[in-house]
């Protein structure tokens, strides 16, 4: 939920910026990606930039959707008013 919150509003994030944001383990941050790509939820570009490894994530539309399918799903439950 923290990474789809996250990219919600940020469209992109390298691994490190959601390992230091989320206060996650690398091994735990790393699960739940793999799980989220496979879900179509988000797309992961990995590349090597001056020697060094870079991840970045990115929510697709699916993911986006299926984000604001839970969110409505959790504001029914909460008896929240709808948001426009």
């Amino acid at each position: 939920m923290g990474i789809m919150a996250y990219l919600a509003n940020a469209e992109t994030a390298t691994f490190s910026e959601l390992k230091d944001k989320l206060e996650a383990s690398q091994g735990n941050l790393s699960v739940q990606i793999r799980k989220l790509e496979e879900a179509e939820y988000l797309t992961v570009d990995k590349r090597i930039v001056g020697r060094k490894p870079l991840t970045t994530c990115r929510i697709t539309k699916k993911g986006r959707d299926a984000f604001a399918a839970y969110l409505k799903a959790l504001t029914n439950v909460l008896g929240l008013p709808p948001k426009d």
